[in-house]
């Protein structure tokens, strides 16, 4: 027994404080009665069960929490703080947080399934997957009959309608609902037809979108490999699917404008790629009809016409050199042979003079046919350097038939068929003219 004496208000106090330090908050479950209202917006009623009961106060500040409007007979579950009123040392509950029975139990299990997963991580941002920019499919998860499937397709058809939409029909109230939710989802992961799940349902009561809390639906979520958009109830409602969901849209149209962008954005963005790329092929074709310039202007500087027409003119220039060389050699024999008839008539050796005539003819005979076989054999090697010329020129390859076959592209010579790939483009030369070409078929002999 204490030798402390204590006051009432002392004793109030300390009751109070044992009270708020022991319970701390506490959840309870009971009936609604002697509720009052004064204009001050605070509420104040007892709880009660079969056996027993208890005061209750909750301030104006907490009302806004309460989806209900309460009455005298109603089960309820508060959130409370174990209290003391002290004036009157009254027992009391200083209620935080009010819901009717029903939609208590589904909120506490709400709670305790939201803490579970969120200890597991399945609510953090880094394994949430990034939605595609453009699917190539939309895959919708929902009620075939209900109002969120038309305001989905409606709102996909005006943003952009070329993306096709591939529906799961499923329950989304009741007890199947779950089941079929979460075998919806595995389907579209197993086909793998869309890249971007819309999981959505119309409002309702927390009754109503309870499918969207339940265990199931939300780790087949979180396995799923395609990104999930959730779009569950109207703004307000927020739902276990939500927080596992890749991404939360606060309506089912919503998670439609989530999808797709608009096309307007996207053919702006085309047209502009369309212009660069027309701009570029310009540019590139310029470029390329200045290369061929080039190249057709080298290849005529080494084509062996030209190299042919210097060697001709070269040829004319000794030929004129020999005749000028034979004619001056016919002219000094003339000259020996005019100062030997001099000497002969000098002498008048009749004898020697026949003689040297007839020497002299025959020289002149062996002269002349030297000159012939000289130029016979500088025109005969004359015409055999044009045609050895004419043998190695391409141009006489090609009247041969044959054809220099090149790349489009970078103008390469093909020599071997191990140079081609299927759809390479080529350019074929032929003696009169070009042909491009395709390559379909690479055929090694």
């Amino acid at each position: 027994m204490s030798d402390t004496i204590y006051s009432v208000s002392q004793l109030n106090r300390e009751a109070k404080r044992l009270l708020a330090t022991h319970f701390m908050t506490v959840q309870v479950m009971g009936e609604i009665s002697n509720l009052s209202m004064p204009s001050s917006g605070h509420i104040y009623f007892t709880l009660k069960d079969a056996q027993a009961q208890i005061r209750c106060a909750m301030f104006k500040g907490q009302m806004h929490r309460m989806h209900f409007k309460p009455g005298n007979g109603n089960q309820v579950v508060v959130t409370a703080q174990v209290s003391l009123y002290e004036p009157r040392g009254d027992y009391q509950l200083v209620v935080e947080h009010m819901e009717e029975a029903g939609d208590g139990a589904l909120r506490l299990a709400f709670e305790r399934l939201k803490n579970k997963l969120l200890l597991e991580g399945l609510f953090e941002e880094s394994r949430k997957k990034e939605l595609p920019l453009i699917p190539k499919q939309i895959g919708v998860i929902t009620s075939p009959s209900g109002a969120a499937i038309h305001d989905i397709l409606t709102v996909l058809k005006r943003r952009f309608p070329a993306i096709p939409v591939l529906i799961y029909p499923v329950a989304v109230q009741g007890e199947p609902a779950k089941f079929e939710i979460a075998q919806a989802l595995a389907t579209a992961n197993h086909q793998q037809l869309v890249d971007v799940i819309i999981l959505a349902r119309g409002g309702g009561s927390l009754e109503d979108l309870w499918a969207f809390n339940e265990e199931i639906v939300a780790r087949a979520i979180a396995a799923s490999h395609i990104p999930v958009i959730s779009g569950v109830g109207h703004e307000v409602d927020v739902t276990i699917a939500d927080f596992v969901a890749d991404l939360r849209a606060a309506t089912p149209s919503a998670a439609a404008e989530h999808a797709v962008p608009h096309q307007s954005e996207w053919l702006g963005t085309f047209n502009a790629f369309e212009r660069e790329l027309a701009q570029q092929i310009r540019r590139t074709l310029l470029q390329q009809a200045q290369h061929l310039n080039w190249l057709n202007k080298a290849l005529q500087q080494q084509h062996p016409g030209q190299k042919l027409q210097r060697n001709a003119q070269r040829l004319d220039e000794l030929e004129q050199r020999i005749n000028q060389a034979m004619q001056h050699k016919l002219h000094d024999c003339k000259q020996q042979l005019a100062i030997g008839d001099n000497k002969l008539k000098q002498w008048q050796p009749t004898d020697r003079i026949t003689r040297h005539q007839q020497r002299l003819g025959f020289f002149q005979q062996r002269l002349e046919r030297a000159m012939n076989v000289k130029l016979a054999k500088l025109k005969s090697r004359q015409a055999a350097i044009g045609q050895t010329l004419h043998a190695i020129s391409p141009l006489a390859t090609l009247d041969r038939g044959y054809a220099i076959v090149q790349r489009l592209d970078d103008q390469s010579i093909i020599k071997s068929t191990s140079q081609l790939a299927i759809g390479d483009r080529l350019v074929n030369r032929f003696a009169r003219g070009r042909v491009l070409s395709e390559v379909r078929e690479v055929l090694d002999d």
